[in-house]
Order: C-alpha cells, then structure tokens, then sequence
C-alpha cells in the first residue's frame, strides 16, 4: 500500500443552530436551511453548501442552495473545519 494514499474527498456535514438558519426558495418552494455540507479541497480552501427541508413540510427534494456572505455563517464554517481536523486526528482506527 502506498505510504501517501489518494484522497478524494474530505466532507462534513454541521448543523446550522437555530439562530443562524435562514430560509431560501427554489423552484417557487420555500426552504428552511439546517445544515451546511462543507468540504475540504485539494488546495486547503473549504467549499460549502446548504440543505434544509421544505417550510410546508414534507421530505421535499435534496437541493443545495449557497451559503450567504455573513461572518457568523463564515465563523460556524472554520470552526467546524477545525472541530472535525481535531476528530480525525483522534481517531483510533476502524472498528
């Protein structure tokens, strides 16, 4: 096995607190926004989307939508990028 593995993807999903959700519409269906999908690229720079559920309720389809240029949104971001760099390099191992 090689000693510098090919990685793909790094990905984690952070859950916006209720203070921070906003709501967006797509396809005339207002959606309320509760996580953010953040993703490590190859060059160290974070990517990220937001999910939430219809406000009508319901399943309603899986639709990203951006992420608004607020520092507290920025802020969650870094935080839970450092939080989950602290977690894998904790981590113990499969199983």
């Amino acid at each position: 096995m090689s000693s510098d593995p090919e990685v793909s993807a790094l990905a984690i999903n952070v859950t916006i607190p209720e203070a921070l959700r906003w709501t967006d519409t797509r396809r005339d269906e207002a959606f309320t926004l509760t996580t953010l999908n953040v993703r490590l690229l190859p060059d160290g720079r974070l990517a990220v989307k937001a999910y939430g559920r219809p406000v009508a309720g319901g399943r309603g389809a899986y639709v990203s939508f951006p992420v608004p240029d607020r520092p507290e949104i920025a802020a969650l971001v870094s935080e839970a990028a450092d939080r989950a760099g602290t977690l894998w390099t904790a981590h113990r191992g499969l199983g």
